[in-house]
């Protein structure tokens, strides 16, 4: 089936109003209707659970752990249709963070990869992950079992998160970004959606199984979205929004914490 948006003209991020295109209804719906397993990740029923775990119970749990904070880039709310949304990975917290923020419209269908031995063997862990994060397997065993699923998503209509460290940091700063991500942006024709994890880190830290006392600040900051350059390779592209990535981080570290980044401080 034909598909719709910026992939029928990969040459359109230089042309003036692109981004405004993806706000076209059309991109929305023209995708490819997911049939068998993938019917259910654009369950209406489930989206609908989904909303009242998310934004009503699990916002309450995360919001008594940590002070919570989104700043959306307006054209975000434009987007219609799937999208690729890349994020630093700092605790356990930012899926669920990342999920809250997002405006409903971009999120209710956003689907987020997870250790398929982990999650998904258990079946208690398995509804968790399904219920709460639309969750899709990723194979870390080397099987391939799952592999190209996060592309058939896509192709499907179906929004996906990445974290493209592959780990959580452990020095709270920013890592490499292996280029799976911008090629699956690239390979189906999406917009990626940048955005920065700020203060996770700090507020529950890799080994921590809850966040630190006192309701530390935690922010999420989703960028203007992009899409990749004419002939532009996955390792530029994914060079150019992990870039992204650390602007955003930069830019509102201050803002979110209440205190200059101490490597802000050390190189002053």
């Amino acid at each position: 089936m034909a598909e719709q948006g910026p992939r029928q003209d990969p040459r359109g991020e230089r042309k003036p109003g692109l981004l405004a295109s993806l706000s076209a209804r059309s991109r929305g719906e023209g995708w490819e209707a997911p049939e068998g397993d993938l019917a259910k990740y654009r369950s209406r029923s489930r989206s609908a659970l989904r909303f009242v775990l998310q934004r009503g119970v699990f916002r309450l749990v995360v919001g008594a752990a940590i002070t919570p904070r989104a700043i959306v880039h307006r054209r975000v709310r434009t987007v219609r249709g799937p999208f690729v949304l890349v994020a630093n990975h700092s605790s356990h917290t930012d899926a669920p963070m990342l999920a809250q923020g997002l405006p409903w419209a971009q999120a209710r269908y956003l689907s987020t990869g997870v250790a398929a031995d982990y999650f998904f063997r258990v079946w208690y862990r398995r509804i968790f992950v399904r219920a709460l994060f639309n969750a899709f397997p990723i194979d870390r065993d080397g099987s391939r079992k799952n592999s190209g699923f996060s592309r058939r998503l896509l192709r499907s209509g179906v929004p996906i998160l990445v974290f493209p460290e592959g780990t959580r940091q452990q020095t709270g700063r920013i890592g490499s970004f292996k280029p799976g991500g911008a090629a699956l942006a690239i390979g189906v024709g999406v917009p990626v959606i940048p955005a920065a994890m700020v203060g996770a880190y700090e507020a529950m830290p890799k080994g921590r199984s809850w966040p630190v006392p006192g309701r530390p600040p935690v922010g999420v900051v989703y960028g203007e979205p992009m899409l990749a350059e004419e002939g532009e390779s996955a390792v530029a592209f994914t060079a150019r929004i992990r870039d992204r990535v650390q602007s955003l981080y930069d830019d509102h570290y201050e803002e979110i914490l209440g205190h200059p980044h101490p490597g802000t401080e050390e190189s002053a």
